[in-house]
This record gives structure tokens, C-alpha cells and sequence, in this order.
């Protein structure tokens, strides 16, 4: 079913008619304008207390971290969290440009697919677009780079995210996901789906006990590269 089709279905619903001139100019330079309302202070800090509160937050909601100074240590990084895990040497990893141009073979005991993940998949390496310190929120759009997959099926997801790509609050996120991915100059536009990953899927629907794995990876883990000199350790 197309746009109008499901428009015209709601004007129906309602029992009304396309909106009038007016009415419809102002919504869309409301759009256009993103108007921001509150926005917490804690993210509203200098560069490298940003960083250090996206850590922070990725901690406390059960998630881990490792910095690395250059994507080149990226596969070491990732065959030591395996090892710490005691899990073996396999993964399936997005099909990702920068991913794929790592240094892999320096680590000989991995093996990896790129492609989508399976449910059989016990480890996925991801490629993320972007953090959020406000609560240590992982933005993952769908792409064809970065399979949706990779974030639901796997028991243990590792997310290669840089420094650079880490905002204040959700609404840089958002501002840098518009200007990437929806500027009318180059005709782009925005992804089927934005995932927003805050730790381990965990619930506690049930008798209010804490369940981790519920509904998607059972750990997460981000490795953190320091390409933004302001964001690296004092």
C-alpha cells in the first residue's frame, strides 16, 4: 500500500479531507525546524567528560568497554575479549568497508563471516554509527554495512564504535544521522530502521527478577577507538 493510500485511509477515519494550505505549511517548517525542548546537563559537558560519561553509562546497564588507540589494534582487541570470555575464536561481522579492511590476518586463530547473523550465531561483530553519553546508547541504523541482525541474534554482540561518532544527548545523534543520511543535496535518505541499544537485552517482566538475553544478546561489548584527540585519556 502506497503513502497516499494509507493517508487517505486515516482522512477517512477521521472524516476529514487533506489539510488545509496553511495548516500544512506550518507543520512542515515545523519539521523542517526541529524545534529542541530540555535537554538534560549532564551531557551538556566539555569533550572528554562526554566520553567519559558514555563509558560510564554503558557500565552501569551492564555493557563493557575497551579503548584502543587505532582501528589496527581493533582485531586484537576483539580476540581478547573472546579469549576473557572464554568463548571461541568465531564470529559473523558486518560487511562493513572499515571492518573488512582490518588487519584480520594478524590474528590467525580467528575465523569470521561477513554477512547477516543466523540464529545460530553465538558472537556478532557490529559496526556503529554512533553514542550517545547521555545513557550510554548505542545508534544502529539498518544498512546494508550494518545487517539489523547482528544486533538481535547473536548471545554476544561487539560493537566497533568511534570516539568521533559519540554526541551529548540524543538530539546530535539525530541532527548528525539527518545530515548524513537525509541531505536533499545528494538525495539521500533516512534508514528503514534506528536501533537504539542501551546494554544487554535484559528484562524483568517476570517477577520482577532481572533476565538478561531476553530478547537479543546476552552481553554487548564496544570497543572504543581514540580518534578524537579531545575525547583520548589525560
Amino acid at each position: 500500500m502506497s503513502k497516499e493510500a494509507i493517508l487517505n485511509a486515516i482522512r477517512r477515519g477521521l472524516k476529514r479531507g487533506p489539510l488545509p494550505a496553511d495548516q500544512r505549511a506550518m507543520l512542515e517548517a515545523r519539521m523542517i525546524a526541529r524545534p529542541r525542548h530540555l535537554i538534560p546537563a549532564r551531557s551538556r559537558v566539555p569533550r572528554p567528560d562526554q566520553i567519559r560519561l558514555f563509558i560510564a553509562n554503558v557500565e552501569k546497564e551492564f555493557g563493557s568497554v575497551t579503548r584502543v588507540a587505532n582501528v589496527k589494534d581493533i582485531p586484537g582487541a576483539v580476540a581478547e575479549y573472546l579469549s576473557q570470555q572464554n568463548l571461541a575464536p568465531r564470529f559473523v561481522m558486518a560487511p562493513h568497508p572499515e571492518l573488512q579492511a582490518l588487519p584480520w590476518s594478524d590474528r590467525a586463530m580467528l575465523e569470521f563471516e561477513t554477512r547477516r547473523a543466523e540464529a545460530s550465531d553465538l558472537v556478532s561483530v557490529q559496526h556503529g554509527y554512533a553514542g550517545i553519553a547521555e545513557t550510554g546508547t548505542l545508534m544502529l541504523p539498518s544498512d546494508p554495512a550494518r545487517p539489523t541482525t547482528l544486533n538481535l541474534l547473536a548471545e554476544t554482540e561487539i560493537v566497533v564504535l568511534r570516539a568521533s561518532r559519540i554526541t551529548g544527548p540524543y538530539e546530535d545523534a539525530w541532527d548528525m544521522l539527518r545530515a548524513e543520511r537525509q541531505d536533499a543535496v545528494t538525495g539521500g535518505f533516512m534508514p528503514r530502521n534506528v536501533m537504539l541499544v542501551t546494554g544487554p537485552s535484559r528484562s524483568a517482566d517476570i517477577e520482577q527478577t532481572l533476565e538478561l538475553g531476553a530478547h537479543g544478546p546476552r552481553q554487548l561489548h564496544v570497543i572504543l577507538v581514540d580518534d578524537d584527540p579531545a575525547a583520548r585519556p589525560g
